[in-house]
């Protein structure tokens, strides 16, 4: 395993150089213009369901790497389609798509862990500029490979305790980022130029707080099932607006 580890790390060391993948927004970089957006009373909430016959998760095989496989006593469920008895559909990024304005990007960084060899969360969301830690934590090799299209991408090898800091300049809904050397091992980061996003809990659920008074255009993303059609919304300050989404399930 040693030797194993050894000769991957020299191989990911060299594809850890940047890289440029497919061309930059029309709307010019992060910072090209003040931000302008300023908190609201508003909230948007509402609950993502999968409709039809909810599908059984897939079962992952670490077998290739013994010490991923030792941290799971049992089956290891894929993540691609995570939904209830009822059919509320958990990784679903909800978001404004369209009426918000531009926000100052959070010093606060967001979190992506690898633990065993997973990638915590499985679905997330930063702005613009807000820096990205991301964290092994696994007694094996990995790397961080993000696969962006409008943004720069980067292809990042991590052994244990590794600590690298990323961030995006670019809106883009999803960046995909896998490892490697673990075929199995993915998630996705939505990025945007303002807070008003979140992904839905293990019943689906969702809620956004802070929107401004004004109309906006709503959309919801999942890995499997892709875009939902907008939804266009009327937020009033202090008020709660409720707006439900719905996939198929084949």
């Amino acid at each position: 395993m040693v030797s194993k580890n050894f000769f991957a790390l020299a191989f990911i060391g060299f594809l850890a150089l940047p890289l440029g993948c497919g061309s930059k927004g029309s709307n010019g970089g992060a910072g090209s213009a003040p931000p302008t957006g300023k908190m609201g009373t508003g909230v948007l909430q509402g609950h993502v369901t999968l409709a039809g016959k909810i599908p059984a998760p897939a079962m992952i095989r670490m077998d290739a790497d013994p010490l991923c496989r030792s941290q799971h006593p049992g089956p290891i469920a894929d993540e691609s389609v995570m939904a209830d008895a009822k059919g509320g559909l958990a990784n679903v990024l909800v978001y404004i798509e369209d009426g918000a304005a531009d926000y100052q990007a959070p010093s606060v960084p967001a979190t992506l862990i690898q633990q065993g060899c997973r990638y915590i969360p499985h679905v997330f969301g930063v702005q613009t500029g807000q820096p990205i830690e991301i964290f092994n934590q696994d007694p094996t090799l990995h790397n961080v490979h993000a696969m962006a299209v409008t943004n720069d991408g980067f292809n990042v090898g991590q052994a244990q305790g590794a600590q690298t800091e990323k961030s995006f300049a670019q809106p883009e809904v999803p960046v995909k980022i896998r490892c490697d050397v673990h075929g199995w091992m993915k998630c996705y980061v939505g990025v945007f130029r303002h807070p008003f996003f979140r992904v839905t809990g293990k019943d689906g659920d969702f809620k956004i707080t802070g929107v401004p008074a004004g109309s906006y255009s709503l959309v919801a993303w999942q890995e499997t099932y892709g875009f939902s059609a907008p939804q266009k919304v009327q937020v009033q300050d202090g008020q709660i607006q409720t707006v439900d989404f719905s996939f198929s399930a084949p």
